[in-house]
């Protein structure tokens, strides 16, 4: 049902780990770690942006195409302040997803706990399973399963 649309993600992801390229930018975003999984009727997406503010995070959905994108700034410190250590990654995330026709993207929800950004995409009642009864009529013979 989730599609992944970015086939060289995880060389990217490689390559930045490499070289120490993690800071990512509004053009060349930096991926995010994702889970999927489908739970009961819905499809669960699972984000990993800790530290991000939530009101960084911008969530879209174009055709079936969704698009999280999130900023983690850094702190605002005084200017007495020296970095010792700095090895959180800063800048841009950005993950896409393409969604099957049999999603209901018009009832996604969103919620952000504990640096965890969940997203649960209903299945779509056209797309759920469903019984059809067999009538009888005259001259017909009613079908036994």
């Amino acid at each position: 049902m989730l599609m992944r649309t970015d086939p060289f993600r995880e060389f990217d992801r490689l390559t930045q780990q490499l070289f120490g390229t993690t800071s990512g930018t509004w053009s060349r975003p930096t991926a995010m770690p994702m889970d999927a999984y489908r739970e009961g009727d819905a499809y669960v997406i699972a984000l990993d942006l800790p530290g991000v503010d939530p009101d960084a995070i911008d969530i879209d959905v174009e055709r079936n195409m969704l698009t999280v994108k999130a900023e983690r700034r850094p702190v605002t410190r005084s200017d007495d302040v020296q970095m010792e250590l700095s090895e959180r990654p800063l800048g841009v995330f950005s993950r896409q997803v393409m969604l099957a026709d049999s999603l209901d993207t018009e009832h996604i929800s969103a919620d952000y706990d504990a640096g965890v950004l969940t997203l649960r995409v209903p299945i779509a009642e056209r797309a759920k399973p469903r019984k059809i009864s067999v009538g009888v009529g005259d001259g017909r013979k009613e079908i036994s399963g």
